[in-house]
């Protein structure tokens, strides 16, 4: 079987509550503050206007939108070259500046809305979506070993695999962090018939009532005996306090597997501390969370690093309209990106570097193959 301390003796992780950042003692872990007072330590409560998240475009907004990708059509360059310099937004790029603020520095989350998906093609649909996020970051990461840029996520029974991993299931899905980029963000292109929702938690609300009632659980997030299967085994922290930061890093499928993605038998299992630690975590998060009403044009932006998010099963209907289907991209923005864990630093390696590997921008969904789907998806 194989097991975290079995790891080559640069990368060997301690394991049992004895060792490490476990052995604490009853307090907090080693340099972890006894709570964080940040916008980004919110309930969902807090916005029940949620005017105070949305940015809604008016009609000389999306004119200005219009204009911009009149201008980066001229230009006769590929939609990935979009950058604020082609994508001109006078007045419109000083409010998604002020949202790139908030979600990398205040409460980590934003939407934009205004756009009718209805009145563009897809490939006029797709620029614009490049065009507005670039004010939000500046660098986009592949989501898959293939370079795939744009993830559709939409649903799939045309294998069990498909319907059963997260991308392409109508089931409910906990909460959870991708597995790369500072920023995750989705367009909707058309909404479900019911249900589909996008619900978000802060992680730093998690960790403050963990600080306050369960100090132990957060010992156990912060120790680095996690036994990962994605994107291949790795044992290492959930709960990172970095350069400053807190930080949340997890999904439980690749810690516990499911019904479609079983746990290979070989890698160790889960402690019941950690399992414990899991549900303390989607407990409080469920407890405290935000459900945004999503229309068709939205983009959504979040703190990947920050905020957890989970989705509420869905049900399509018989028309292309409802038909849930949204365009999943990762983000980093070279200015205000955040200093990454040395843990966490390959998966961000693969997913942005701009040398190794290439780029693939499917603009519709593609059939079985195009998007290889892990075993173990986050």
């Amino acid at each position: 079987m194989t097991s975290c301390a079995a790891q080559p003796p640069s990368t060997q992780v301690p394991l049992g509550p004895t060792s490490g950042l476990l052995a604490a003692g009853p307090g907090l872990p080693a340099g972890f503050p006894r709570a964080v007072d940040s916008p980004l330590a919110w309930e969902g409560a807090q916005f029940a206007n949620e005017e105070e998240y949305v940015l809604r475009m008016n009609e000389a907004d999306v004119e200005e939108a219009n204009n911009a990708l009149r201008c980066f059509k001229e230009l006769g360059r590929q939609g990935y070259e979009v950058s604020r310099d082609n994508f001109p937004l006078p007045n419109l790029g000083k409010r998604l500046e002020a949202l790139r603020l908030e979600v990398h520095q205040g409460r980590g989350f934003g939407v934009v809305r205004g756009l009718n998906p209805k009145e563009y093609s897809v490939e006029d649909l797709s620029m614009l979506q490049l065009g507005l996020q670039c004010y939000i970051a500046n660098r986009h990461g592949r989501q898959d070993r293939k370079g795939n840029m744009m993830v559709h996520i939409v649903a799939d029974d045309s294998s069990a695999a498909a319907a059963g991993h997260h991308r392409h299931s109508t089931n409910p899905i906990t909460f959870h962090n991708e597995e790369a980029g500072d920023i995750v963000s989705w367009m909707t292109r058309s909404t479900a018939a019911s249900g589909g929702r996008c619900i978000i938690a802060s992680c730093y609300t998690v960790y403050n009532v963990l600080a306050k009632d369960r100090p132990d659980l957060l010992r156990v997030l912060a120790g680095a005996d996690w036994p990962f299967a994605l994107p291949q085994f790795q044992c290492r922290p959930i709960l990172f306090h970095h350069e400053g930061r807190l930080m949340m890093n997890f999904g439980r499928t690749p810690l516990i597997g499911n019904e479609t993605h079983p746990r290979c038998e070989s890698l160790p299992s889960l402690s019941e501390r950690q399992l414990e630690a899991l549900d303390a975590v989607e407990k409080i998060a469920r407890a405290t969370e935000l459900a945004i009403t999503t229309r068709p044009g939205d983009l959504h932006f979040i703190n990947n690093l920050a905020v957890l998010h989970r989705r509420q099963g869905f049900v399509d209907g018989a028309a292309a309209a409802e038909k849930r289907h949204l365009v999943r991209m990762r983000l980093r923005d070279d200015q205000l990106g955040w200093a990454i864990p040395d843990e966490l630093r390959n998966e961000w390696y693969q997913a942005f570097d701009e040398h190794r590997r290439s780029k693939v921008w499917h603009l519709v969904p593609m059939p079985p193959g195009y998007y290889p789907l892990r075993a173990q998806p986050n």
